[in-house]
């Protein structure tokens, strides 16, 4: 298996950068789940209590995978917990720098070590002080996790200099340091209440942030509580409940009757609607999910590079962002998505001119649950390729993500179609990759020209 995992290599062709869509219920007075708005005032909530209701009420598509901050890293989970837990540090959403959090100040006093001053005062929703021995329960709980462990595992060390103050220690210098440790994965949990019962605290958390778990009915609803002791300030929306709507059509309709205060993921269909209704408000913000299409060149026709590079000029990544996704998206030209462009397209004809068409007869493809074949269709069918083969039936698979991990793992199929979600680890990961190849390229590069010099040498 490993042998044939190293020889599969796959090419990326189309990303599509969509837009994640919220809607709210109000456009006179918005609520908060955060406790931002007091701490903007000082940590008092008394001048802005009349502008926030009593209960928020928001809808997404999943359940909580998991209320242990280290195990649930899907976002349906990190929506509940983030309210649950804090971090070390966050990320201030109006200018996206590195602010204080539990930690109110850190010193990097070498390229691998940071200090962190731990703020006295903060209280567990038990009512017992958060101090630098949970922050280094937690951060090496973090790291031995196997579901979130990539997303602390720069650091080396956790050591505890006194009660408030901790010292990290990174295996190398790592640039992103405090934007990791501003992930909820890397939150701060109580030692020794994880330690007196580690299963009873993954059915009822207790952590440091603004809201208190309530109850979760598992399918249906997380309720959470304001936090009274929150360092920063009870926040000021009494209660936030968590209601589970898989149907994206089922939410808009419970946001339009008012059952719901707030929808994560709506349609794009539904979008023109809701922004017509004076009561709702949509905000769009870009995503960091991209579409691709990835193919196996060890596989014919795509050993053949007339063949991928006619594939990758081809498609027309507007055209699926608009047929898809009513032109909520951007079109993407590399798989690293901060590098957005395109690629220069060739026409239908041209493709069919180079005759790459004619190379796709019953090939397997591997398609995941998130896409559906009319995709597929639409991407090639301009193009001259046919779905229909001179032999047999097409072979179209859909199939759940673990599933197609093996299947691409060993190489058992032509090409694939699947959405990626990035985060700042698997970004930095790429661009180390490509820098690497390019520095290995050019050592060949180098390697040849001096080859060459020497034999020119030797025949004079």
């Amino acid at each position: 298996m490993k042998k044939s995992f190293v020889r599969v290599m796959t090419l990326v062709l189309a990303l599509v950068m969509l837009l994640s869509l919220v809607a709210c219920g109000g456009k006179q007075s918005t609520a908060t789940t955060e406790a931002d708005a007091s701490a903007e005032n000082g940590g008092s909530t008394e001048a802005t209590a009349t502008a926030y209701k009593d209960t928020l009420i928001w809808a997404q598509g999943a359940d909580v995978t998991s209320l242990d901050p280290h195990q649930g890293k899907e976002t349906p989970a990190v929506e509940v917990t983030c309210q649950i837990f804090d971090t070390l540090v966050t990320v201030d959403a109006e200018t996206n720098e590195i602010v204080p959090q539990i930690a109110e100040s850190w010193e990097q006093t070498d390229a691998q070590t940071y200090v962190f001053k731990i703020r006295q005062g903060i209280k567990f929703h038990d009512g017992s002080d958060l101090t630098a021995e949970d922050v280094k329960f937690s951060l090496d709980r973090a790291r031995n996790s196997a579901a979130v462990s990539y997303i602390v595992n720069f650091i080396e060390d956790v050591t505890v200099d006194d009660e408030y103050t901790v010292t990290v220690k990174t295996n190398a210098p790592y640039s992103p340091t405090l934007r990791n440790l501003a992930i909820p994965f890397a939150a701060i949990v109580p030692k020794a209440v994880v330690e007196a019962d580690e299963d009873a605290f993954i059915l009822n958390p207790v952590g440091s942030g603004p809201y208190c778990f309530v109850e979760w009915k598992q399918g249906d609803h997380v309720t959470l509580k304001a936090f009274d002791d929150y360092y920063a300030g009870k926040a000021a929306t009494e209660n936030l409940i968590m209601k589970v709507i898989p149907e994206t059509s089922q939410r808009s309709i419970a946001l339009e009757t008012g059952e719901i205060d707030l929808a994560y993921d709506l349609a794009v269909n539904d979008i023109p609607k809701i922004n017509d209704n004076d009561k709702l408000m949509v905000y769009e913000i870009p995503s960091l999910t991209c579409w691709y299409v990835s193919m196996n060149m060890n596989k014919e026709p795509f050993n053949n590079p007339l063949v991928r590079e006619a594939l990758a000029m081809a498609i027309d990544r507007q055209t699926i962002i608009d047929s898809f996704y009513n032109g909520y998206g951007l079109a993407a030209g590399g798989f690293l998505i901060l590098t957005l462009g395109s690629f220069g397209l060739m026409s239908p004809a041209e493709v069919k001119a180079v005759g790459a068409s004619d190379h796709f007869v019953s090939q397997n493809w591997l398609i995941s649950t998130y896409l559906v074949l009319t995709f597929a269709e639409l991407l090639l069918s301009p193009m001259g390729i046919s779905f229909v083969s001179k032999v047999a039936p097409p072979k179209y698979k859909g199939m759940m993500m673990g599933c197609w991990f093996a299947a691409t793992a060993v190489g058992n199929y032509a090409t694939s179609l699947i959405g990626y979600l990035w985060g700042s680890g698997m970004a930095l990961w790429m661009v180390w990759s490509v820098l690497i190849v390019l520095c290995l390229l050019s050592a060949l590069f180098i390697f040849s020209v001096m080859r060459k010099l020497e034999s020119a040498t030797a025949s004079a």
